[in-house]
């Protein structure tokens, strides 16, 4: 008896040796956690005065529901809120149209090929980092996210690509005098998009370029040269 109780006594004991958390930092965890909801809370607002606004009472219909729920997961700011919801608000309206358009979910990876409301393709998508490069010399590039809706800017096939510098810049090497020409170096097929953004097949094995070209987009070569003859500058293209 008397050695169960000295067990239970050491185990008291223990018990007691762990730390209570200080008040204060229980008072800022909670702090922490009403902040979150208060900003999620704003968040859903900001949403629901835009929708009403561009919308009003056209805002109920499921579609409309959808993208309110998802943005409301994601976070944005005042401004890639409002290129969030323009890029998705015209992608719908686009689809009551009967011409192709190219709509890229970033958040699934996938690029669709669309006539009205059918997706007449689907295709995996790689998009590039968002970066910020520095040459040797001190040169810098910066490539942000593209969001937003877009015609395209034009197309090449077989292009003989000028590496840009920027390249080595993202190879963490310095560029030689004479920059290569390399043919297919940015990929075999590339719809071209404001401010020099693509999307692309892969990069020839020759390229110094592997993967996709920051804040861009690389598909399977097999998938664009399917739907390459669809392409024009009247095309439009969604990217959310």
């Amino acid at each position: 008896m008397l050695g169960r109780r000295g067990s239970e006594r050491a185990g008291s004991a223990d018990r007691r040796d762990y730390p209570r958390p200080p008040l204060r930092l229980n008072l800022i965890l909670l702090a922490l956690a009403v902040a979150a909801l208060l900003v999620a809370a704003r968040q859903r607002r900001s949403i629901d005065a835009d929708y009403s606004r561009v919308y009003g009472a056209a805002s109920g219909s499921p579609e409309l529901l959808q993208v309110k729920a998802e943005l409301a997961e994601m976070d944005l700011t005042r401004e890639t809120l409002g290129r969030e919801l323009d890029g998705r608000l015209a992608y719908l309206e686009d689809r009551k149209s009967r011409d192709f358009f190219l709509s890229i979910d970033t958040a699934r990876g996938k690029l669709h090929l669309n006539l009205g409301t059918d997706s007449l393709r689907d295709a995996d998508v790689q998009i590039g980092a968002p970066a910020v490069l520095e040459s040797p010399g001190g040169r810098t590039w910066t490539f942000v996210p593209l969001k937003g809706s877009f015609h395209v800017a034009g197309k090449e096939a077989g292009l003989a690509w000028r590496v840009p510098s920027w390249v080595y810049a993202l190879n963490r090497s310095s560029a030689p005098a004479h920059l290569p020409i390399v043919e297919n170096g940015l990929g075999k097929y590339v719809i071209l998009l404001p401010n020099d953004y693509v999307i692309h097949s892969p990069p020839a094995a020759g390229s110094p370029l592997r993967g996709p070209k920051p804040g861009s987009f690389m598909v399977p070569e097999a998938d664009l040269r399917a739907i390459w003859d669809r392409i024009t500058t009247e095309t439009r293209v969604y990217i959310f």
